[in-house]
């Protein structure tokens, strides 16, 4: 009975951890920003059925290692019942005591690391300009500012580009391209949370997200606008030797800046732009 209450008890502690973290998502976006709000409300609501298949499948190994326990069906029931907004079964006084000291220095640690990661982040902003400036500068090159809104890879091709074309229609071909080659593309998508690999019917519905939502674009979205747009895209980082990707084409690259720290949403794509006489040594700009 022992494993399973603690069971029960860790099931309740990661529906809070996720309630919890679901709040701070929601605080994270604007409620303005009807598109962000939409691709939160995915976002969220495939994390709760994560948390409930992942808790089901423990629940029936659990019945399968002790068939003939007499309590289980009482163990069965707290799990059921349990939501985000039920208290977890009771706990002797001590118990409650030893957990509430485990959870008071659990905080101050976390305090600790999260003053530590501020401390790092503060630093790796500076030092990503930086790297980035100096990479740039020896290729006559400058960051173009691109908006944080989700769609900055695509409006980065946009920008690179010599043709005129909408970012919707970029998305578009995207998802087009990924649709027609899922044997190609399926492998590399998995679940950030969990590791798992997308099923074929969540790849489809991820490409229809691709149209429909300011999803954010990485690797795999350049690896098929690539072979949309028949031509080599570069991704020139701080910390890594530049990415190219399309190689097999011959056209002249398109070029983006990829940064990790320097934005304050996120990852983020920014497109480039020739050096302006009197501006050798410039720090790149600042993003917000």
């Amino acid at each position: 009975m022992e494993d399973s209450q603690r069971m029960v008890r860790r099931h309740y502690r990661e529906k809070k951890e996720l309630q919890a973290r679901i709040q701070s998502m929601k605080n994270s976006v604007p409620k303005s920003d009807r598109k962000r709000r939409k691709q939160l409300l995915l976002d969220v609501a495939r994390l709760k059925a994560e948390m409930e298949q992942k808790h089901q499948q423990e629940l029936e190994k659990f019945q399968e290692s002790f068939p003939d326990d007499s309590n289980l069906d009482s163990v069965t029931e707290d799990l059921a019942k349990m939501d985000l907004e039920n208290q977890p079964p009771r706990l002797a006084k001590a118990q409650r005591r030893r957990e509430r000291r485990a959870a008071a220095e659990g905080a101050r640690l976390e305090r600790i690391a999260e003053v530590e990661a501020e401390r790092q982040a503060g630093f790796r902003h500076d030092d990503e300009e930086e790297k980035l400036s100096a990479i740039l500068e020896a290729r006559n090159l400058e960051m173009k500012e691109i908006p944080a809104d989700g769609h900055c890879m695509y409006r980065a091709i946009q920008d690179q580009l010599v043709f005129s074309v909408t970012v919707e229609s970029l998305r578009r071909r995207t998802a087009n391209y990924l649709r027609k080659h899922v044997d190609d593309f399926l492998p590399f998508f998995s679940y950030s949370e969990t590791g798992d690999a997308y099923s074929r019917d969540s790849f489809l519905s991820y490409c229809d997200d691709i149209v429909h939502s300011a999803l954010w674009g990485g690797q795999l979205e350049l690896r098929a606008l690539s072979h949309v747009l028949q031509t080599p895209i570069e991704v020139i980082q701080a910390y890594s030797p530049v990415l190219v990707i399309g190689e097999e084409y011959a056209k002249k690259p398109l070029t983006l800046v990829y940064l990790r720290y320097s934005c304050s949403l996120g990852e983020h794509y920014n497109s480039v732009k020739p050096l302006e006489a009197g501006a050798v040594g410039g720090a790149a700009p600042r993003l917000f």
